[in-house]
């Protein structure tokens, strides 16, 4: 009784820190909810996730993690680089909620064991919010694919915008078609999770997210051909289906990619390329370079930058890039030497995935759902505790007195 009431706490702490990260700006929702209301809603989800965390782990009993090294280290720039003011006091507000999201990962990190429990538990989450989002679109179809956005899908009842949405689909498609391959969970089950995700994530039209859960399947599938049956049969169905589907549809493919953009519009990129050049010919001192100018909003001259190394660039300087290369590289690396397991295809997928959003989204340098995603990964790399031998301990030495020691003497 007591291990389940564990693991629904630690999956409601997980709740709360993906509802911390569903941030506070997007499209107009039906009921107009003030930004100071969302944030006071999101701020509270990460204080409670912490609050819930240490409940759970009150002797800190945490496990030896490089990923998490590596993100207690990044506080280290931002925290340098924010107390300069140059954000505003802002800055060092967002410093300390990277602090504590890096601390509640932490402290989770003790229930890391290298199984799928976070992979549920973020399917789970986030099956949630897209739940409200397609209750949205039921409600008022208006409002959730307003034309400011092109009319694609955006969150109607909580402010989400469609890469948000896209992104939050394709995750949990990718993970749970991996759990079906690896016979963790049923195809009813699965099919109630992937159909509607798939519906959504056609309806947001993002392009990032689904190239990136493609790219991310065909790769984490790859890790198990040699030692599954039923991943071997999916990439074959896959391969076909894709290919008829290439040549069949080609032109409706071809109109959704492109959203209805012009040639020169698709290839800057809808105008990021124009954010990227503006902010690397932007002068800065040595400071700025090697630390950034603080944690923002992650833009640049009130335009968005939607590339997480840009970003970080910014904010967090070379030293940042470098520390978040190695987050991605040690994950990697870590994926690459592990034997064929489901617990390693689903690693390879969430990283490969973010490592393929990071060049158009932002957020690997911040608390983000990036590195909610890059924490699943870490908890599935994570070796499970080993078990130490079990001893009988010792009872009190009796002392033999001497009449007795000599009576054994003269017998032998």
């Amino acid at each position: 009784m007591r291990a389940d009431h564990t693991s629904r706490t630690v999956g409601t702490v997980w709740g709360l820190l993906i509802l911390n990260t569903l941030g506070s700006t997007g499209a107009k929702t039906i009921v107009p909810l003030p930004r100071s209301l969302i944030q006071m809603v999101t701020m509270g989800a990460l204080v409670a996730a912490f609050t819930l965390a240490l409940a759970l782990n009150l002797r800190l009993r945490v496990r030896a993690s490089a990923f998490l090294c590596l993100l207690t280290l990044l506080l280290v720039p931002s925290v340098l680089s924010s107390a300069n003011l140059e954000s505003g006091f802002g800055a060092l507000f967002r410093c300390a909620r990277l602090a504590l999201f890096v601390g509640t990962l932490w402290l989770l990190s003790r229930w890391w064991d290298g199984g799928p429990t976070f992979v549920r538990y973020h399917i789970r989450a986030y099956f949630v919010v897209l739940g409200s989002v397609a209750a949205g679109l039921v409600i008022s179809p208006g409002a959730a694919m307003p034309e400011l956005y092109g009319g694609r899908l955006v969150g109607a009842l909580w402010p989400l915008t469609p890469p948000q949405i896209g992104q939050y689909a394709a995750v949990i498609i990718g993970l749970t078609v991996l759990l079906v391959l690896g016979r963790r969970t049923d195809r009813t089950s699965a099919a109630v999770v992937i159909v509607p995700s798939l519906v959504l994530l056609a309806l947001t039209h993002t392009r990032t997210a689904t190239v990136g859960m493609l790219i991310g399947l065909a790769l984490a599938i790859g890790s198990l051909l040699l030692t599954s049956a039923a991943a071997r049969r999916f990439f074959t169905w896959a391969v076909l289906c894709a290919a008829v589907a290439a040549v069949a549809f080609s032109s409706a493919l071809q109109a959704w990619f492109l959203r209805g953009q012009s040639q020169e519009n698709f290839s800057n990129l809808t105008g990021r390329a124009k954010v990227w050049d503006a902010l690397l010919a932007a002068p800065r001192s040595t400071a700025e370079q090697l630390f950034g100018v603080g944690l923002g909003d992650k833009s640049f001259g009130g335009l968005p930058i939607d590339n997480s190394w840009l970003a970080v660039y910014q904010e967090q300087g070379l030293t940042g890039v470098a520390l978040v290369a190695a987050v991605v590289i040690v994950l990697g690396g870590v994926a690459l030497l592990r034997p064929p397991s489901l617990s390693r295809a689903c690693a390879i997928f969430l990283i490969s995935y973010c490592a393929i959003a990071s060049y158009t989204e932002a957020g690997l340098g911040d608390a983000s759902p990036y590195l909610l995603h890059l924490a699943v990964a870490a908890s599935l790399l994570a070796a499970p505790a080993a078990a130490g031998p079990r001893t009988t301990p010792e009872g009190p030495r009796q002392r033999i007195p001497q009449w007795a020691q000599r009576s054994e003497v003269s017998r032998a």
